[in-house]
Protein backbone atom coordinates (compact mmCIF):
# COMPACT_ATOMS: atom_id res chain seq x y z
CA UNK A 1 0.00 0.00 0.00
CA UNK A 2 1.11 3.45 -0.92
CA UNK A 3 0.30 6.66 -0.02
CA UNK A 4 -2.69 6.64 -3.10
CA UNK A 5 -5.53 8.65 -2.51
CA UNK A 6 -8.14 5.77 -3.44
CA UNK A 7 -5.64 3.01 -1.70
CA UNK A 8 -5.75 5.45 1.69
CA UNK A 9 -9.72 5.86 1.33
CA UNK A 10 -10.12 2.15 0.19
CA UNK A 11 -8.52 1.66 4.02
CA UNK A 12 -11.07 4.03 5.33
CA UNK A 13 -13.93 2.22 4.05
CA UNK A 14 -13.14 -1.34 4.99
CA UNK A 15 -12.65 0.09 8.89
CA UNK A 16 -15.91 1.85 9.32
CA UNK A 17 -17.74 0.55 6.37
CA UNK A 18 -21.16 1.18 8.03
CA UNK A 19 -20.84 5.11 8.77
CA UNK A 20 -21.84 7.84 6.97
CA UNK A 21 -19.14 9.23 4.81
CA UNK A 22 -20.92 11.85 2.80
CA UNK A 23 -24.11 14.02 2.75
CA UNK A 24 -24.50 16.16 0.23
CA UNK A 25 -27.43 19.22 0.24
CA UNK A 26 -29.36 21.30 -2.30
CA UNK A 27 -29.01 25.12 -2.09
CA UNK A 28 -32.00 24.97 0.50
CA UNK A 29 -30.05 22.78 2.75
CA UNK A 30 -32.26 19.77 2.77
CA UNK A 31 -30.46 16.63 1.91
CA UNK A 32 -30.67 15.12 -1.56
CA UNK A 33 -28.35 12.19 -1.28
CA UNK A 34 -26.64 10.13 1.87
CA UNK A 35 -24.14 7.71 1.60
CA UNK A 36 -21.79 5.31 3.22
CA UNK A 37 -18.27 4.76 3.42
CA UNK A 38 -19.40 1.81 1.72
CA UNK A 39 -21.72 2.22 -0.58
CA UNK A 40 -19.29 5.96 -1.78
CA UNK A 41 -16.62 3.32 -2.54
CA UNK A 42 -18.86 0.70 -4.36
CA UNK A 43 -20.14 3.56 -6.49
CA UNK A 44 -16.95 4.88 -7.21
CA UNK A 45 -15.56 1.67 -8.12
CA UNK A 46 -18.62 1.24 -10.29
CA UNK A 47 -17.70 4.25 -12.46
CA UNK A 48 -14.33 3.38 -12.26
CA UNK A 49 -14.96 0.65 -14.49
CA UNK A 50 -17.34 1.95 -16.47
CA UNK A 51 -14.51 4.98 -17.40
CA UNK A 52 -12.09 2.35 -18.39
CA UNK A 53 -14.60 0.55 -20.75
CA UNK A 54 -15.06 3.79 -22.32
CA UNK A 55 -11.29 4.28 -22.94
CA UNK A 56 -10.00 6.27 -20.08
CA UNK A 57 -6.58 5.11 -18.38
CA UNK A 58 -3.91 6.11 -16.32
CA UNK A 59 -2.55 9.42 -16.73
CA UNK A 60 -5.94 10.36 -18.46
CA UNK A 61 -7.51 13.55 -17.30
CA UNK A 62 -11.66 13.51 -16.90
CA UNK A 63 -13.19 17.42 -16.23
CA UNK A 64 -15.15 17.91 -13.00
CA UNK A 65 -17.94 20.99 -14.97
CA UNK A 66 -20.24 20.39 -12.73
CA UNK A 67 -21.41 21.86 -8.91
CA UNK A 68 -21.44 19.97 -5.62
CA UNK A 69 -22.89 16.88 -4.97
CA UNK A 70 -22.21 13.13 -5.05
CA UNK A 71 -21.17 12.71 -8.80
CA UNK A 72 -18.24 15.03 -8.06
CA UNK A 73 -16.67 13.01 -5.14
CA UNK A 74 -17.29 9.47 -6.98
CA UNK A 75 -15.98 11.12 -10.06
CA UNK A 76 -12.81 12.30 -8.51
CA UNK A 77 -12.40 8.76 -6.44
CA UNK A 78 -13.26 6.80 -9.35
CA UNK A 79 -10.28 8.59 -11.30
CA UNK A 80 -7.73 8.32 -8.36
CA UNK A 81 -8.60 4.31 -8.55
CA UNK A 82 -7.70 4.02 -12.14
CA UNK A 83 -4.79 6.26 -11.73
CA UNK A 84 -6.80 8.81 -14.01
CA UNK A 85 -6.81 12.73 -13.09
CA UNK A 86 -9.55 14.61 -12.93
CA UNK A 87 -9.62 18.06 -13.39
CA UNK A 88 -11.61 20.83 -11.52
CA UNK A 89 -13.35 23.26 -14.04
CA UNK A 90 -14.85 26.78 -12.68
CA UNK A 91 -18.23 26.20 -13.74
CA UNK A 92 -18.65 29.85 -14.11
CA UNK A 93 -16.19 30.00 -16.61
CA UNK A 94 -17.77 30.93 -19.91
CA UNK A 95 -17.02 30.21 -23.73
CA UNK A 96 -13.51 31.45 -23.95
CA UNK A 97 -12.40 30.68 -20.90
CA UNK A 98 -13.73 26.93 -21.01
CA UNK A 99 -11.78 26.43 -24.55
CA UNK A 100 -8.88 27.30 -22.93
CA UNK A 101 -8.87 25.20 -19.64
CA UNK A 102 -10.29 21.98 -21.82
CA UNK A 103 -7.66 22.55 -24.40
CA UNK A 104 -4.90 23.45 -22.13
CA UNK A 105 -6.00 20.38 -19.67
CA UNK A 106 -5.88 17.95 -22.51
CA UNK A 107 -9.28 16.56 -21.44
CA UNK A 108 -10.35 12.96 -22.45
CA UNK A 109 -13.14 13.03 -20.40
CA UNK A 110 -15.86 15.82 -19.23
CA UNK A 111 -18.66 15.34 -16.55
CA UNK A 112 -20.76 18.10 -16.78
CA UNK A 113 -23.60 19.41 -15.06
CA UNK A 114 -26.89 19.54 -16.83
CA UNK A 115 -27.35 23.26 -16.55
CA UNK A 116 -23.91 24.13 -18.41
CA UNK A 117 -24.84 22.34 -21.32
CA UNK A 118 -25.02 24.67 -23.51
CA UNK A 119 -21.43 26.22 -23.10
CA UNK A 120 -20.57 22.50 -23.41
CA UNK A 121 -21.92 22.07 -26.40
CA UNK A 122 -20.34 25.41 -28.07
CA UNK A 123 -17.36 24.50 -27.18
CA UNK A 124 -16.95 20.84 -27.89
CA UNK A 125 -16.00 20.46 -31.22
CA UNK A 126 -13.06 22.61 -30.89
CA UNK A 127 -11.21 20.25 -28.12
CA UNK A 128 -9.81 16.88 -30.29
CA UNK A 129 -8.76 15.36 -27.33
CA UNK A 130 -12.00 15.33 -26.18
CA UNK A 131 -14.09 11.52 -26.38
CA UNK A 132 -16.10 11.12 -23.46
CA UNK A 133 -19.13 13.20 -22.16
CA UNK A 134 -21.19 12.21 -19.39
CA UNK A 135 -24.43 14.63 -18.20
CA UNK A 136 -26.13 14.46 -14.70
CA UNK A 137 -28.93 16.38 -14.91
CA UNK A 138 -31.18 17.35 -17.09
CA UNK A 139 -29.24 19.31 -19.82
CA UNK A 140 -30.62 22.89 -20.63
CA UNK A 141 -30.25 22.50 -24.32
CA UNK A 142 -28.03 20.20 -26.65
CA UNK A 143 -25.61 17.67 -25.75
CA UNK A 144 -22.47 16.48 -27.30
CA UNK A 145 -22.90 14.14 -29.45
CA UNK A 146 -23.02 10.89 -27.64
CA UNK A 147 -23.11 12.05 -24.25
CA UNK A 148 -23.94 9.24 -21.71
CA UNK A 149 -26.29 10.18 -18.79
CA UNK A 150 -24.39 9.57 -15.16
CA UNK A 151 -26.42 7.49 -13.62
CA UNK A 152 -26.99 4.84 -16.23
CA UNK A 153 -23.08 5.31 -17.11
CA UNK A 154 -22.33 4.14 -13.72
CA UNK A 155 -24.63 1.50 -13.28
CA UNK A 156 -22.91 -0.33 -16.22
CA UNK A 157 -19.79 -0.83 -14.29
CA UNK A 158 -18.81 -3.30 -11.91
CA UNK A 159 -19.03 -2.89 -8.13
CA UNK A 160 -15.57 -4.58 -7.45
CA UNK A 161 -12.43 -3.62 -6.23
CA UNK A 162 -9.82 -4.91 -8.26
CA UNK A 163 -7.67 -2.19 -9.24
CA UNK A 164 -3.53 -2.71 -10.03
CA UNK A 165 -1.10 -0.23 -10.50
CA UNK A 166 -1.89 2.82 -8.57
CA UNK A 167 1.10 4.44 -7.21
CA UNK A 168 1.42 7.80 -4.77
CA UNK A 169 3.27 8.88 -7.95
CA UNK A 170 -0.36 9.21 -9.30
CA UNK A 171 -1.28 12.73 -10.08
CA UNK A 172 -4.29 15.19 -8.87
CA UNK A 173 -4.28 18.23 -10.55
CA UNK A 174 -5.76 21.48 -9.33
CA UNK A 175 -6.14 24.35 -11.75
CA UNK A 176 -6.50 27.79 -9.81
CA UNK A 177 -7.41 30.69 -11.30
CA UNK A 178 -5.14 32.99 -9.13
CA UNK A 179 -6.39 36.70 -9.06
CA UNK A 180 -4.64 37.46 -12.48
CA UNK A 181 -4.27 35.59 -16.00
CA UNK A 182 -5.68 32.06 -17.41
CA UNK A 183 -5.43 29.27 -15.12
CA UNK A 184 -3.21 27.16 -14.24
CA UNK A 185 -2.89 23.27 -13.59
CA UNK A 186 -1.12 22.37 -10.35
CA UNK A 187 0.49 19.40 -10.44
CA UNK A 188 0.70 17.46 -7.45
CA UNK A 189 1.64 13.66 -7.15
CA UNK A 190 -0.51 11.90 -4.54
CA UNK A 191 1.87 11.76 -1.73
CA UNK A 192 3.11 14.87 -2.07
CA UNK A 193 -0.39 16.73 -1.38
CA UNK A 194 -1.51 14.03 1.31
CA UNK A 195 1.02 15.41 3.54
CA UNK A 196 1.36 19.35 2.44
CA UNK A 197 -2.49 19.77 1.45
CA UNK A 198 -3.73 17.25 4.08
CA UNK A 199 -1.48 17.31 6.88
CA UNK A 200 -0.64 13.33 6.51
CA UNK A 201 -3.97 12.10 7.72
CA UNK A 202 -4.79 14.62 10.26
CA UNK A 203 -3.86 18.55 10.24
CA UNK A 204 -3.62 18.92 13.75
CA UNK A 205 -1.51 15.97 15.03
CA UNK A 206 1.34 14.00 13.76
CA UNK A 207 1.09 12.90 10.42
CA UNK A 208 1.15 9.15 10.12
CA UNK A 209 4.15 7.25 9.51
CA UNK A 210 2.66 4.73 7.13
CA UNK A 211 0.13 4.25 4.84
CA UNK A 212 -1.15 1.62 6.87
CA UNK A 213 -1.33 3.34 10.23
CA UNK A 214 -4.11 5.70 8.78
CA UNK A 215 -7.40 3.90 9.38
CA UNK A 216 -6.13 2.57 12.92
CA UNK A 217 -6.22 6.41 14.51
CA UNK A 218 -10.12 6.13 13.91
CA UNK A 219 -11.91 4.52 16.60
CA UNK A 220 -13.96 2.13 14.91
CA UNK A 221 -16.16 1.01 18.56
CA UNK A 222 -19.94 0.82 18.79
CA UNK A 223 -21.42 4.51 19.61
CA UNK A 224 -17.87 6.21 19.03
CA UNK A 225 -17.77 9.99 18.22
CA UNK A 226 -18.28 10.47 14.66
CA UNK A 227 -17.03 14.20 13.51
CA UNK A 228 -19.65 16.33 11.07
CA UNK A 229 -17.29 18.46 8.77
CA UNK A 230 -19.19 20.77 6.23
CA UNK A 231 -16.88 21.52 3.39
CA UNK A 232 -18.74 25.13 2.04
CA UNK A 233 -16.85 26.25 -1.01
CA UNK A 234 -17.29 24.56 -4.08
CA UNK A 235 -15.47 21.25 -4.68
CA UNK A 236 -14.05 23.50 -7.96
CA UNK A 237 -11.86 25.12 -5.43
CA UNK A 238 -8.81 23.40 -3.81
CA UNK A 239 -9.69 24.52 -0.24
CA UNK A 240 -12.93 22.12 -1.01
CA UNK A 241 -11.23 19.14 -2.45
CA UNK A 242 -8.72 19.01 0.64
CA UNK A 243 -11.14 19.51 3.15
CA UNK A 244 -13.77 16.56 2.02
CA UNK A 245 -10.56 14.67 1.79
CA UNK A 246 -8.87 15.19 5.02
CA UNK A 247 -12.59 14.64 6.88
CA UNK A 248 -12.37 11.04 4.50
CA UNK A 249 -8.97 10.47 6.51
CA UNK A 250 -10.50 10.84 9.76
CA UNK A 251 -13.21 9.10 9.49
CA UNK A 252 -15.63 12.14 9.50
CA UNK A 253 -19.34 12.59 7.76
CA UNK A 254 -18.53 15.23 5.20
CA UNK A 255 -21.76 17.74 4.20
CA UNK A 256 -21.73 19.46 1.02
CA UNK A 257 -24.09 21.81 -0.43
CA UNK A 258 -24.99 22.63 -3.70
CA UNK A 259 -24.85 26.07 -4.17
CA UNK A 260 -23.52 28.26 -1.37
CA UNK A 261 -26.03 30.57 1.19
CA UNK A 262 -26.22 31.80 4.77
CA UNK A 263 -29.58 29.96 5.31
CA UNK A 264 -28.96 27.31 3.12
CA UNK A 265 -25.47 26.14 5.10
CA UNK A 266 -27.29 26.94 8.76
CA UNK A 267 -30.03 24.40 7.77
CA UNK A 268 -27.43 21.85 7.07
CA UNK A 269 -25.52 22.59 9.80
CA UNK A 270 -28.71 22.58 12.44
CA UNK A 271 -29.76 19.31 10.16
CA UNK A 272 -26.77 17.30 10.34
CA UNK A 273 -25.20 18.65 13.90
CA UNK A 274 -22.22 20.03 11.84
CA UNK A 275 -19.19 19.99 14.35
CA UNK A 276 -16.64 21.99 11.79
CA UNK A 277 -17.07 24.43 8.72
CA UNK A 278 -14.38 25.37 6.40
CA UNK A 279 -15.33 29.08 4.45
CA UNK A 280 -13.12 31.82 2.15
CA UNK A 281 -13.17 34.77 4.34
CA UNK A 282 -16.08 37.30 4.77
CA UNK A 283 -17.79 36.40 1.78
CA UNK A 284 -19.05 33.26 2.99
CA UNK A 285 -19.04 34.49 6.54
CA UNK A 286 -20.88 36.97 5.84
CA UNK A 287 -24.01 35.47 4.87
CA UNK A 288 -23.97 33.17 7.80
CA UNK A 289 -24.21 36.29 9.93
CA UNK A 290 -26.74 37.87 8.14
CA UNK A 291 -28.94 34.72 8.24
CA UNK A 292 -28.53 34.22 11.77
CA UNK A 293 -30.04 37.54 12.30
CA UNK A 294 -33.29 36.98 10.13
CA UNK A 295 -33.95 33.21 11.23
CA UNK A 296 -33.51 30.74 14.44
CA UNK A 297 -30.99 28.33 13.82
CA UNK A 298 -28.83 25.95 16.43
CA UNK A 299 -25.62 26.15 15.75
CA UNK A 300 -24.40 25.21 18.73
CA UNK A 301 -22.58 21.89 17.46
CA UNK A 302 -20.11 24.21 15.47
CA UNK A 303 -17.32 24.19 17.84
CA UNK A 304 -14.57 25.38 14.84
CA UNK A 305 -15.09 27.76 12.01
CA UNK A 306 -11.64 27.80 10.01
CA UNK A 307 -11.29 30.02 7.00
CA UNK A 308 -8.61 29.19 3.66
CA UNK A 309 -8.19 30.98 1.20
CA UNK A 310 -9.13 34.47 2.19
CA UNK A 311 -8.73 35.83 5.65
CA UNK A 312 -11.40 37.12 7.75
CA UNK A 313 -11.51 40.77 8.56
CA UNK A 314 -11.59 41.72 11.64
CA UNK A 315 -15.00 43.66 12.10
CA UNK A 316 -16.20 40.40 10.63
CA UNK A 317 -14.44 37.87 13.07
CA UNK A 318 -15.93 39.86 16.00
CA UNK A 319 -19.37 39.83 14.36
CA UNK A 320 -19.00 35.55 13.89
CA UNK A 321 -17.84 35.32 17.22
CA UNK A 322 -21.04 37.48 18.68
CA UNK A 323 -23.50 35.39 16.43
CA UNK A 324 -21.72 31.95 16.69
CA UNK A 325 -20.01 31.94 20.16
CA UNK A 326 -19.67 28.06 20.61
CA UNK A 327 -17.30 28.56 17.47
CA UNK A 328 -13.55 28.63 17.93
CA UNK A 329 -12.29 30.69 14.84
CA UNK A 330 -8.95 29.37 12.50
CA UNK A 331 -7.38 31.45 9.95
CA UNK A 332 -5.28 28.98 7.73
CA UNK A 333 -2.52 29.85 5.35
CA UNK A 334 -1.39 28.21 2.56
CA UNK A 335 -2.82 28.40 -1.29
CA UNK A 336 -2.83 25.93 -4.23
CA UNK A 337 0.66 25.49 -4.95
CA UNK A 338 1.85 25.28 -1.12
CA UNK A 339 -0.80 23.29 0.13
CA UNK A 340 -0.75 24.01 4.25
CA UNK A 341 1.44 26.89 5.44
CA UNK A 342 1.00 27.74 8.35
CA UNK A 343 -1.97 29.30 10.96
CA UNK A 344 -2.48 32.12 12.37
CA UNK A 345 -0.23 33.76 15.00
CA UNK A 346 -1.59 36.19 18.29
CA UNK A 347 -2.19 39.17 17.49
CA UNK A 348 -2.82 38.60 13.49
CA UNK A 349 -5.80 40.78 11.71
CA UNK A 350 -6.04 42.18 8.44
CA UNK A 351 -6.15 45.18 9.95
CA UNK A 352 -3.70 45.29 12.29
CA UNK A 353 -1.35 43.07 10.27
CA UNK A 354 -1.07 39.50 8.92
CA UNK A 355 0.95 37.16 10.86
CA UNK A 356 1.51 33.32 11.11
CA UNK A 357 3.39 30.90 12.22
CA UNK A 358 4.74 28.32 9.63
CA UNK A 359 5.81 24.90 9.36
CA UNK A 360 9.11 24.04 8.96
CA UNK A 361 8.90 23.71 5.10
CA UNK A 362 8.08 27.43 4.93
CA UNK A 363 10.58 29.98 4.41
CA UNK A 364 10.81 33.59 2.71
CA UNK A 365 13.02 34.18 -0.38
CA UNK A 366 13.91 37.56 -2.16
CA UNK A 367 13.92 37.82 -5.48
CA UNK A 368 17.48 37.27 -6.33
CA UNK A 369 16.87 33.63 -4.25
CA UNK A 370 18.52 34.27 -0.98
CA UNK A 371 16.05 33.04 1.93
CA UNK A 372 15.38 35.96 4.29
CA UNK A 373 17.23 36.14 8.04
CA UNK A 374 14.50 36.37 10.73
CA UNK A 375 14.30 39.87 12.29
CA UNK A 376 15.42 41.68 9.39
CA UNK A 377 13.49 43.74 7.41
CA UNK A 378 13.82 42.23 4.14
CA UNK A 379 10.87 41.47 1.52
CA UNK A 380 10.43 38.52 0.30
CA UNK A 381 8.23 35.71 -1.31
CA UNK A 382 6.74 32.76 0.75
CA UNK A 383 8.13 29.62 -0.41
CA UNK A 384 8.02 26.08 0.36
CA UNK A 385 10.53 22.73 0.14
CA UNK A 386 9.49 19.10 0.51
CA UNK A 387 6.59 18.00 -0.02
CA UNK A 388 5.54 20.69 -2.90
CA UNK A 389 4.40 20.10 -6.58
CA UNK A 390 5.85 18.64 -9.62
CA UNK A 391 5.31 22.43 -11.55
CA UNK A 392 2.22 23.63 -13.32
CA UNK A 393 0.91 21.36 -16.72
CA UNK A 394 1.83 22.46 -19.50
CA UNK A 395 4.04 25.60 -19.19
CA UNK A 396 7.56 24.70 -18.47
CA UNK A 397 8.75 28.96 -18.35
CA UNK A 398 5.66 29.30 -15.76
CA UNK A 399 7.38 25.51 -13.65
CA UNK A 400 10.83 27.12 -14.31
CA UNK A 401 9.95 30.52 -12.80
CA UNK A 402 8.02 29.10 -10.27
CA UNK A 403 9.65 26.49 -9.24
CA UNK A 404 13.39 27.10 -8.57
CA UNK A 405 16.13 25.18 -7.31
CA UNK A 406 17.96 26.74 -4.62
CA UNK A 407 20.85 25.69 -3.20
CA UNK A 408 20.17 22.41 -4.74
CA UNK A 409 17.20 21.60 -2.82
CA UNK A 410 13.96 22.40 -4.91
CA UNK A 411 11.30 25.25 -3.99
CA UNK A 412 8.13 26.97 -4.57
CA UNK A 413 7.51 30.23 -4.51
CA UNK A 414 3.75 31.69 -4.06
CA UNK A 415 2.97 35.38 -4.95
CA UNK A 416 2.65 36.47 -1.37
CA UNK A 417 4.85 38.90 -0.37
CA UNK A 418 6.08 38.98 3.55
CA UNK A 419 8.81 39.95 6.47
CA UNK A 420 10.18 37.59 8.84
CA UNK A 421 10.04 38.40 13.08
CA UNK A 422 13.44 36.92 14.95
CA UNK A 423 10.97 34.23 16.24
CA UNK A 424 10.12 32.88 13.03
CA UNK A 425 6.70 34.22 12.22
CA UNK A 426 6.20 35.78 8.83
CA UNK A 427 4.14 38.92 8.25
CA UNK A 428 2.26 38.76 4.99
CA UNK A 429 2.24 41.88 3.44
CA UNK A 430 -0.23 40.76 0.21
CA UNK A 431 -0.19 39.41 -3.34
CA UNK A 432 2.63 40.63 -5.26
CA UNK A 433 0.52 40.40 -8.89
CA UNK A 434 -1.83 42.76 -7.80
CA UNK A 435 0.52 44.77 -5.85
CA UNK A 436 -0.44 48.76 -6.77
CA UNK A 437 2.66 50.47 -7.98
CA UNK A 438 1.93 54.51 -7.05
CA UNK A 439 4.95 56.54 -7.58
CA UNK A 440 7.25 53.97 -6.92
CA UNK A 441 4.98 52.88 -3.36
CA UNK A 442 3.93 49.37 -3.35
CA UNK A 443 0.38 49.22 -1.90
CA UNK A 444 -1.37 45.78 -1.05
CA UNK A 445 -4.70 45.54 -1.71
CA UNK A 446 -5.86 43.38 1.08
CA UNK A 447 -4.59 46.06 3.51
CA UNK A 448 -6.81 48.88 2.15
CA UNK A 449 -9.24 46.08 1.75
CA UNK A 450 -9.90 44.96 5.68
CA UNK A 451 -9.57 48.96 6.63
CA UNK A 452 -12.20 49.80 4.03
CA UNK A 453 -14.62 47.09 5.77
CA UNK A 454 -13.98 48.13 8.90
CA UNK A 455 -16.81 51.27 8.07
CA UNK A 456 -19.80 50.52 9.47
CA UNK A 457 -21.27 51.03 5.88
CA UNK A 458 -19.62 49.00 3.97
CA UNK A 459 -20.08 45.29 3.78
CA UNK A 460 -17.69 44.27 0.98
CA UNK A 461 -14.64 46.39 -0.84
CA UNK A 462 -12.24 45.39 -3.26
CA UNK A 463 -9.43 47.54 -4.27
CA UNK A 464 -7.14 47.99 -7.51
CA UNK A 465 -5.00 49.72 -9.47
CA UNK A 466 -6.27 52.45 -11.83
CA UNK A 467 -3.42 54.17 -14.62
CA UNK A 468 -2.14 57.70 -13.44
CA UNK A 469 -0.05 59.88 -15.92
CA UNK A 470 1.84 61.10 -12.87
CA UNK A 471 1.84 58.09 -10.71
CA UNK A 472 1.88 55.46 -12.67
CA UNK A 473 -1.44 53.68 -10.85
CA UNK A 474 -3.38 55.37 -7.94
CA UNK A 475 -5.48 53.40 -5.43
CA UNK A 476 -9.23 52.72 -6.16
CA UNK A 477 -11.97 51.18 -4.74
CA UNK A 478 -14.99 49.34 -5.25
CA UNK A 479 -17.36 49.11 -2.41
CA UNK A 480 -20.77 47.84 -1.12
CA UNK A 481 -23.22 49.11 1.03
CA UNK A 482 -24.59 47.59 3.98
CA UNK A 483 -28.51 47.14 3.37
CA UNK A 484 -30.19 50.21 4.81
CA UNK A 485 -26.98 51.97 5.16
CA UNK A 486 -26.24 55.81 3.22
CA UNK A 487 -23.30 55.04 0.91
CA UNK A 488 -20.37 56.76 2.47
CA UNK A 489 -18.55 59.87 0.28
CA UNK A 490 -14.47 59.83 -0.58
CA UNK A 491 -14.37 62.43 1.94
CA UNK A 492 -16.01 60.01 4.30
CA UNK A 493 -13.73 57.23 3.28
CA UNK A 494 -10.84 59.86 3.61
CA UNK A 495 -11.83 60.73 7.21
CA UNK A 496 -12.11 56.46 7.85
CA UNK A 497 -8.95 55.92 6.47
CA UNK A 498 -7.03 58.60 8.32
CA UNK A 499 -5.43 56.48 11.29
CA UNK A 500 -5.45 52.98 9.77
CA UNK A 501 -3.47 53.21 6.53
CA UNK A 502 -0.69 55.54 5.01
CA UNK A 503 -2.45 58.57 3.18
CA UNK A 504 -0.66 57.27 -0.25
CA UNK A 505 -2.99 54.18 0.35
CA UNK A 506 -6.48 56.06 0.30
CA UNK A 507 -8.52 55.56 -2.46
CA UNK A 508 -8.37 57.90 -4.79
CA UNK A 509 -11.47 56.88 -7.13
CA UNK A 510 -14.73 55.38 -5.54
CA UNK A 511 -17.04 53.29 -7.18
CA UNK A 512 -20.33 52.02 -4.92
CA UNK A 513 -22.11 49.19 -6.64
CA UNK A 514 -24.85 46.28 -5.44
CA UNK A 515 -22.96 43.70 -5.01
CA UNK A 516 -19.15 43.19 -5.49
CA UNK A 517 -18.32 40.21 -7.68
CA UNK A 518 -16.41 37.73 -6.40
CA UNK A 519 -15.62 34.01 -7.25
CA UNK A 520 -17.73 31.25 -5.90
CA UNK A 521 -15.10 30.40 -3.13
CA UNK A 522 -15.38 34.03 -2.31
CA UNK A 523 -12.18 35.67 -4.20
CA UNK A 524 -11.69 38.94 -5.32
CA UNK A 525 -11.98 39.49 -9.27
CA UNK A 526 -9.20 42.20 -9.82
CA UNK A 527 -10.17 42.26 -13.18
CA UNK A 528 -13.93 42.97 -12.79
CA UNK A 529 -13.19 45.42 -10.17
CA UNK A 530 -10.26 47.23 -12.51
CA UNK A 531 -12.75 47.55 -15.22
CA UNK A 532 -15.78 48.97 -12.90
CA UNK A 533 -13.42 51.88 -12.07
CA UNK A 534 -12.21 52.06 -15.20
CA UNK A 535 -15.91 53.05 -16.22
CA UNK A 536 -16.41 54.88 -13.24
Amino acid sequence: MEYQLSELFESIVDHIPDRTALVCADADGEVTSRRTYRELDERANQLAHALSAAGIGKGDHVGCHITNGHEYVEMMLACFKISAVPVNVNYRYVEGELRYLYDNADLKGLLFGGQFAQRVSAVADDIDTLELFIVSGEPDGDVPDGTREYEAFLAGGSSERDFTGRSGDDIWLLYTGGTTGMPKGVMWRHEDVFFAGMGGGNPVAEPVSSPEELHTRIDNSEGAFQLAMFAAPPLMHGAAQLGTFIGFWGGSKVCLIEKYSGHGALTLIRNEGVNTISLVGDAMAVPLIEALAEGDYDTSSLFVISSAGAILSKTVRERLNEAIPSGNILDSFGSSETGYSGSEAEGSSPDEGLKFNVTERTAVITDDHRVVDPGSDDIGRVAQRGHIPLGYYNDEDKTAETFPVIDDERWVLTGDYATVDTDGVIHVMGRGSVCINSGGEKIYPEEVEAALKAHPAIVDAIVAGIPDETWGERVGAVVQVSSGQQAPSPEDIEAHLADRVARYKVPRALAIVDEVVRSPAGKPDYKWARAVLAEA
